[in-house]
């Protein structure tokens, strides 16, 4: 996704294993869908990394120095083009999770509102 008109992921990093059955989905993908994907997507760079006997990953570094790392062992090559799609899509910031339901900048000076004021 671009923020400020910037695409933040940068590098997109494609491990995969020329031996093992759960490299399977992404071997098939690398030869239908990752040139294409390459094509639309000028402004990343794609590498694809060899590695042996281990399942296979999509790494997406972005300029906040931030990467996400996306197990796609065992899947179709749709599927591995639709995560490769999120990984583009997302910020690549970090997940918060909220205390509460409501946020707000500005908390009330009076409290939250209770049915239990006793006058």
């Amino acid at each position: 996704m671009a923020l400020r008109g910037v695409w933040q992921l940068k590098k997109l990093v494609v491990s995969y294993s020329d031996w093992g059955g759960s490299s399977r989905g992404i071997r098939s993908f690398m030869e239908s869908y990752l040139p294409a994907f390459k094509e639309k997507n000028p402004q990343l760079e794609v590498v694809t990394e060899h590695i042996r006997g281990q399942h296979p990953h999509l790494k997406g570094l972005y300029n906040n120095q931030n990467e996400r790392v996306v197990c796609v062992k065992n899947m179709d090559p749709e599927e591995i083009l639709q995560c490769a799609t999120r990984l583009r899509n997302s910020l690549g910031r970090k997940v918060v999770k909220l205390r509460t339901r409501h946020v707000t900048k500005h908390p009330s000076v009076q409290g939250t509102w209770t049915t239990d004021i006793k006058f």
